[in-house]
């Protein structure tokens, strides 16, 4: 018994002096915290991970990081980009897969660099030889300072997007492209050949994208033929005729568009057909 409690006071004191049991878990924030993010990329996704430390009155660019050396930009593992699809950035062709980014600030030019290696914590290990390729960016001067380092994207189209990466004063970007037109139109094909043909998606893609106004105006009109009336289909007729031209024959559907969302009770549909309609009687 005495043993015992001689025992348990010992235990008490040393963890009292801030000694942990072997298999304790310590449950700390980390100093710098982690960011997954996938993004959308014409029929693809890219997904990004890294990790975002803070300023905490540090001088970055040119203190802490300096001029003109290799960065693992951000904190712990470098940001590492997978892409599912093949995608063009600064001219060169990035098949599918998984890439490590690391940067060289500079005051006037950054260099961005794409690594065949995404597993590296901090640029320790970093070699040339590993390069997928780089390129040089401008960085820009942001009129109020970004506390917590972040990588974002930005002017999302069908066919690209921008990768922003932003701290302290400065931001750089750079834009991942796709040419997925040949893949989507075959696609379009194929689906039309099948028993519940996709009219309306076909239609938005062909209006989008500038393709011929008069195949999409019919796969539109085939759509409309639906027994039940519906008001965005009318919106997309509606601009779809007005792009071929036909600014009465627009107002005419903008116009039932109107009406079918008043009676539905849909707001969404009576203020985006009006605009059509407002467009068309101009």
């Amino acid at each position: 018994m005495k043993k015992r409690l001689f025992a348990s006071a010992i235990l008490a004191i040393a963890v009292a002096m801030g000694w942990q049991p072997a298999n304790a878990q310590l449950k700390l924030p980390p100093a710098s915290s982690a960011q997954t993010i996938t993004q959308g990329l014409g029929i693809g996704t890219v997904t990004l991970t890294y990790s975002r430390p803070n300023l905490n009155g540090r001088k970055i660019f040119g203190g802490l990081e300096p001029y003109d050396a290799i960065w693992r930009t951000g904190a712990n593992n470098i940001p590492s980009l997978t892409f599912d699809t093949e995608v063009t950035i600064a001219g060169n062709k990035v098949p599918p897969g998984t890439y490590g980014l690391l940067t060289i600030p500079g005051a006037d030019e950054w260099t961005v660099i794409f690594s065949k290696n995404s597993k590296q914590w901090g640029a320790y290990s970093y070699t040339q030889e590993e390069d997928l390729f780089r390129f040089k960016v401008n960085p820009e001067k942001l009129s109020k300072p970004v506390e917590t380092f972040i990588m974002t994207f930005s002017d999302v189209t069908a066919q690209s997007a921008k990768l922003n990466i932003a701290w302290e004063n400065t931001q750089i970007g750079f834009d991942l492209i796709v040419d997925q037109d040949a893949e989507i139109m075959a696609s379009i094909d194929e689906a039309m050949k099948g028993e519940k043909k996709p009219y309306l998606q076909a239609a938005q893609y062909y209006y989008t994208n500038n393709k011929d106004i008069q195949k999409a105006l019919a796969w539109i009109n085939e759509a409309d033929k639906a027994p039940n009336p519906a008001p965005y289909i009318k919106y997309w007729k509606a601009r779809i005729q007005l792009k071929a031209g036909d600014k009465a024959g627009a107002a005419a559907t903008a116009t039932e568009g109107v009406a079918i969302a008043k009676e539905q009770n849909n707001p969404e549909y009576v203020r985006l057909n009006g605009q059509v309609l407002a467009e068309a009687q101009r």
